[in-house]
């Protein structure tokens, strides 16, 4: 082949493989969602390490200081060590959009040096709770009516808000419970045990951080949505969380997508839509909204 001929079949393979290097990944529908929304107001919860934490708060139409609204804290996943807040903004933005004060939250991630770990992913969610509560009034939110709700990793945050009592940062206002009044949880991490998820990253203390293994009595009404099929955060667990739920007296629903896997709710339309509606419903019958 004559060099001329040569380097122009070397730029076309180039162009041809840059350009389906390039092709960018198509957006879920949950992120397509949050590529076009916007918070109303960052708020700073918490300071660490140099580093300010914020609640990215979707408020309501008509929203006042000193009004009552019930609140959805949204939590995003991606294993403690990935994710943000704009995952979520589907859903604080959807429950604002019916009257509630939605917020989804920035937390401190696990980092490869082990500066911080699970155990400062659960201090956050726990000190950003008393930060709601606290400051209330000024949100316009009710304190006694706080949903936590979370995806994955992000589930297991929620759900320390409730459990996981002593795992506290020192600066925390303790006058204010972490704890919410229910909790919607999807395919959450719940079990951190070698037969669950997430074992090996906390260690030896795992069972401090284990959802599944710290249930006692007086815990939020909760409802789970998980996919049977779930190979990431095992379907097993979430049914172990249940058994030890309703053991305890508390109230737990499980809704079981058949054969669904991780996080499956976020990749299609329709489900996304059926999850919206079934934590609606579960808001609807603690007397949330109307």
């Amino acid at each position: 082949m004559r060099p001329f001929k040569l380097i122009c079949a070397l730029a076309l393979a180039l162009s041809t493989l840059t350009s389906h290097a390039a092709a960018p990944k198509p957006l879920d529908p949950a992120a397509q969602l949050a590529a076009k929304q916007e918070p109303t107001r960052k708020v700073v919860y918490k300071e660490i390490t140099g580093r300010e934490l914020h609640l990215h708060i979707f408020e309501p139409k008509g929203l006042k200081p000193g009004d009552k609204r019930p609140c959805f804290l949204t939590i995003h996943g991606g294993g403690w060590r990935g994710g943000e807040p704009r995952r979520m903004y589907p859903f604080a933005a959807h429950f604002a959009e019916l009257g509630m004060v939605g917020i989804s939250l920035e937390y401190r991630l696990v980092t490869t040096k082990g500066t911080n770990t699970v155990f400062d992913c659960v201090k956050d969610g726990r000190s950003a709770m008393r930060y709601i509560r606290a400051n209330a009034k000024e949100l316009g939110i009710d304190p006694n009516r706080i949903a936590v709700n979370g995806g994955s990793a992000g589930g297991h945050v929620a759900a320390s808000t409730a459990l996981f009592h002593g795992v506290d940062e020192s600066t925390d206002d303790m006058k204010f419970s972490s704890v919410p009044n229910a909790m919607v949880l999807y395919y959450p991490v719940i079990d951190t045990s070698a037969e669950g998820y997430g074992n090996k990253l906390i260690g030896a203390r795992w069972q401090e951080l284990s959802p599944a293994d710290q249930v006692k009595p007086g815990v939020p009404p909760t409802l789970i949505l998980h996919g049977s099929g779930d190979k990431t955060t095992p379907f097993k667990g979430a049914l172990k969380f249940q058994a030890a739920m309703l053991k305890a007296g508390n109230r737990c629903e499980l809704t079981v997508n058949e054969g669904g896997p991780h996080g499956y709710l976020m990749f299609d339309g329709v489900l996304f839509n059926d999850a919206l509606i079934q934590t609606e419903l579960f808001l609807k019958s603690l007397g949330w909204m109307k």
